[in-house]
């Protein structure tokens, strides 16, 4: 491809509304334009990196026996009432009507759609397992769209579903799909991690993220500095906070103390001269609307999904100021267990070894001191309910937790029987039973594998592109267009490189030097040949990678072969 013909428009500032790194490079050059909140065209550039990430998940997918189809962005109503989530997904589900006034969403997943289609076609058991994945655009009506490709409306996603005739088998396949996401991300050349995940809306058993590890990342990451353990902070869990052994001391007199104005753990830590494990924080939530208590030591912070998934509940959210006034008669801020009855508490761990601690009193500017558990208050139940921090306990070994952050782009579940049961989706088994299939999904962020590769891989002048993504593995930059020696030669080069199979784009744009340099720079071609005079009357020519700072000087009659091993050594 020739610069010169080619919609490459580079932007020389970085647009105001772009937070993000992935987001203004994507901007600047020339990769996306903004529609709307969320939405975006996809320009040449952007979409040939589009296409790459498609391709070599198209071909890992095929290659573990997985078969490609295409299922309808528009989905009937009936079918997401069916499966008991049309109600339940929420306002990212886009709703609408056609002219007859029927209901359609904009299928934001395709759970619902794959398993009426698996439960109409398949009849036997020897009709599985099988695996059927699209790559196909998706919309979630995000509440706040932001960070360009990361949280978009609208976005294009791999999504694949496989089905069983036992849980076994459904195990051998999550297996298999987890090994081949880890081919995927290793050929689109990134640094990532699999990881323990929450299953979400999307429900099942067990789940795994696959995180692009990137300091600007939205996701944290708990991983063992020894073994393999590794969790989204939403699900990581510790040993010290499971297992906490038992310290408890003899139960002192209750104590009332006034604490004129003070809320926060640490306003009241301080005021009392204690460290805030020393202190009970009381959390007042909405569970589905009914209010309930949760206690967690003061220096740890709660978990509110594994709060959400120990309640089994649908929506959770933390209580207003009239909510806490009317469940424990004091503003925010002085809440106690002490004292409240008829409404459930759940305790994280931390909180069932402590004695004696400091806690709200239920009455403004008063905590209490000396606090016990049995004696003052009662506990539903007692779960891990905090997010683990630097430096706990693996839960697997005796290494320690590191946090690290990261990006999400794919995520696989396990989910059982929870959709082929509400929809239907059954076989008959070998001796003729009528059994329900057992499930599985898959799912990879395409444009957002591509954003979290410029996220890993950029500098203070641009993209620096793995080769693999890269939209152009090789840019030959003519210095002076109007020089015919030079122009000949830059055009030899370039038609021997595309002869041999490599991605070139040749700048034969009017521009000065400078100008082509900055704008190979900013785009991230990988590898880039400038044919000058100079370097013609020498001999040689200057061919640098994106990613060194200084270029190699290469005689002319060796580039094309040099520069083609450089490519090929990432494949």
């Amino acid at each position: 491809m020739r610069y010169s013909e080619s919609l490459i428009p580079t932007l020389r500032e970085t647009p105001s509304d772009a937070e993000v790194t992935s987001h203004q490079l994507m901007l600047r050059a020339g990769y996306i334009r903004k529609v709307a909140a969320g939405i975006y065209n996809y320009l040449p550039l952007g979409f040939k990196v589009l296409k790459k990430v498609e391709n070599i998940i198209r071909e890992e997918m095929e290659a573990a026996g997985a078969q490609e189809m295409l299922m309808p962005m528009v989905v009937p109503s009936e079918l997401w009432e069916k499966s008991g989530r049309w109600d339940f997904y929420g306002k990212e589900l886009l709703r609408i009507k056609d002219r007859h006034g029927r209901d359609f969403c904009l299928g934001p997943t395709h759970e619902e759609v794959i398993t009426e289609l698996t439960g109409t076609e398949i009849r036997s058991y020897r009709e599985l397992p099988i695996n059927l994945f699209q790559i196909q655009t998706k919309f979630r009506d995000e509440v706040r769209p932001r960070f360009g490709l990361m949280r978009g409306r609208e976005f294009v996603m791999k999504d694949a579903y496989s089905f069983h005739a036992t849980e076994e088998d459904a195990e051998r396949e999550y297996r298999k799909m987890y090994d081949t996401y880890k081919r995927i991300f290793e050929r689109c050349g990134l640094k990532f991690r699999a990881v323990e995940a929450d299953s979400g809306s999307i429900g099942g058993s067990f789940s795994h993220e696959f995180v692009v590890l990137a300091e600007s990342g939205e996701d944290a990451v708990a991983s063992c500095d020894i073994c393999d353990y590794a969790a989204n902070i939403e699900k990581a869990i510790s040993k010290s906070k499971r297992n906490l052994p038992d310290k408890k001391e003899a139960a002192l007199p209750l104590e009332k103390i006034e604490t004129p104005g003070k809320k926060s753990i640490e306003e009241v830590a301080a005021f009392m001269g204690v460290k805030g494990e020393h202190l009970v924080k009381t959390l007042v939530y909405l569970a589905d609307g009914k209010p309930l208590i949760a206690l967690i030591r003061g220096d740890y912070e709660l978990n509110e999904i594994k709060l959400k998934n120990v309640t089994a509940c649908n929506e959770l959210e933390l209580a207003g100021p009239e909510t806490v006034i009317k469940i424990t008669g004091a503003p925010t801020g002085f809440a106690g267990p002490a004292g409240l009855n008829n409404i459930d508490i759940y305790a994280d761990h931390t909180v069932e070894v402590m004695s004696n601690f400091i806690c709200g009193a239920n009455e403004k500017d008063l905590h209490l001191k000396n606090v016990n558990l049995d004696r003052d208050f009662e506990v539903t139940a007692f779960h891990d309910l905090s997010t683990v921090t630097c430096g706990d306990e693996c839960p697997r070994c005796e290494g320690k937790l590191e946090i690290h952050r990261g990006i999400e782009v794919g995520h696989i579940f396990k989910l059982g029987t929870k959709y082929s049961e509400a929809m239907g989706a059954t076989f008959l088994d070998a001796e003729g039973n009528e059994k329900p299939m057992v499930m599985a999904c898959y799912g990879i962020g395409v444009g957002r594998t591509g954003a979290a590769a410029i996220e890993q891989n950029n500098d203070e002048v641009g993209i620096i592109w793995p080769m693999p993504l890269a939209p152009y593995q090789v840019i030959v930059t003519i210095v002076n267009t109007k020089d015919d020696e030079v122009r000949t030669t830059a055009e030899s080069i370039y038609e021997s490189l595309k002869e041999k199979g490599i991605e070139a784009i040749l700048d034969d744009r009017d521009e000065r030097p400078g100008v082509k340099f900055k704008d190979a720079d900013l785009i991230g071609i990988p590898v880039r040949i400038t044919v000058g005079g100079r370097g013609i009357k020498e001999g040689k020519l200057e061919v640098k990678h994106r990613e060194e700072k200084e270029a190699a000087n290469i005689e002319i009659n060796k580039v094309v072969e040099e520069v083609i091993k450089m490519v090929r050594a990432y494949f």
